[in-house]
């Protein structure tokens, strides 16, 4: 075996799958077999194969091996309705994180993610001819407007899909999601605690089911605590628009103590804002975000905040998602995470 593999490297040849058979000593079409996971081999045959693929150095030429099995060996993480630049998508904390947490959990499985971007209806309608042109075997989905056409397109077209949160819509599709109210609930929980008795919250999008789930869960725990009315100014999840919120609040409610932002980007802009104000934080103002993503870590003082496992949810969707690709007549199915409060010093 080594002296193949040797005369292979002298030739500047790479091994072949007939020098795998060669070596393995069985047929051309049995090499191949093994090779492309058909299961119907015998077992002591598979071994002397894997065995020669191993000694021999063969890489199995993939674009041949996808004729074979019809497999890409991809799957397309779709970002969808992200109503911004690749630039801004890349950079956004949330949407990082969703990649990491895919990427680790496909790569030892060699399966490769693509990333695409789905911005607009043609966009969306290429992205579903992509992955059924055969590109990919299955797509991860992140949406963030509940009317996103995007979840019911791939199931209408049969292809195997996993949604990142709820979807907005009635459509059958697996998904995993945080319980958004929970988490709200634990941030006003932690300003009541500090004794904030005019607390007002920084909401995101309110077509973001997440956002919606969050202020909803928000108003109602804080009038389980005897709050009744929770002022309410409206961002987009970045930094930009909670400082516009921020200051649109602090000038219609002069007296807060307390502020909610339904993610850690807009608290981050909350925080420059009091402190241009001259309202020290916690001591004036206390403040509690909802990620616990990269910006919480550098604001000044920390943030406390709610804290999702996104790397976790994302390597959870894209198990789910090759448990689909391998048995498409399985139903659709959901996992739940919960949050949990990361104390820092802004609350």
């Amino acid at each position: 075996m080594t002296q193949l593999r040797s005369d292979a490297m002298k030739s500047n040849r790479p091994p072949t799958l007939v020098d795998v058979a060669r070596v393995a000593g069985v047929s051309r079409a049995t090499a191949s077999r093994v090779i492309n996971g058909v299961e119907s081999v015998d077992e002591k045959m598979r071994s002397k194969v894997q065995a020669a693929v191993q000694s021999t150095g063969y890489i199995p030429n993939t674009v041949a091996r996808s004729l074979v099995t019809r497999k890409a060996g991809a799957i397309a993480l779709i970002i969808s309705g992200s109503d911004g630049s690749a630039e801004q998508v890349l950079g956004d904390p949330f949407f990082g994180r969703v990649t990491s947490g895919v990427v680790r959990s496909l790569l030892p499985r060699k399966v490769h993610p693509t990333l695409v971007l789905a911005d607009s209806d043609a966009a969306r309608a290429d992205a579903v001819s992509y992955v059924r042109q055969g590109k990919a075997d299955g797509a991860l989905l992140v949406s963030t407007h509940s009317d996103d056409t995007l979840p019911g397109l791939f199931v209408d077209a049969g292809i195997p899909a996993v949604l990142f949160a709820r979807p907005g819509q009635d459509v059958p599709i697996s998904y995993v999601d945080l319980a958004h109210e929970l988490g709200a609930s634990l941030a006003a929980d932690r300003l009541v605690s500090r004794g904030c008795r005019r607390v007002v919250t920084i909401a995101g999008p309110s077509d973001v089911p997440a956002a919606q789930g969050r202020l909803n869960g928000f108003r109602q725990a804080m009038a389980r605590h005897g709050q009744a009315y929770v002022p309410v100014a409206k961002g987009n999840f970045t930094r930009e628009s909670g400082e516009l919120a921020m200051t649109e609040l602090l000038a219609a409610h002069p007296d807060l103590d307390g502020v909610f932002a339904a993610n850690d980007l807009m608290a981050a802009g909350a925080l420059q804002v009091l402190h241009d104000h001259h309202r020290a934080v916690p001591t004036d103002v206390a403040v509690v975000g909802f990620d616990d993503s990269e910006p919480a870590h550098f604001t000044r003082p920390q943030l406390t905040t709610v804290a999702q496992p996104v790397e976790e949810m994302a390597a959870e969707m894209a198990r789910i998602l090759l448990t689909h690709m391998e048995d498409p007549t399985l139903r659709p199915t959901s996992v739940i995470f919960d949050p949990h409060l990361v104390p820092r010093e802004s609350a």
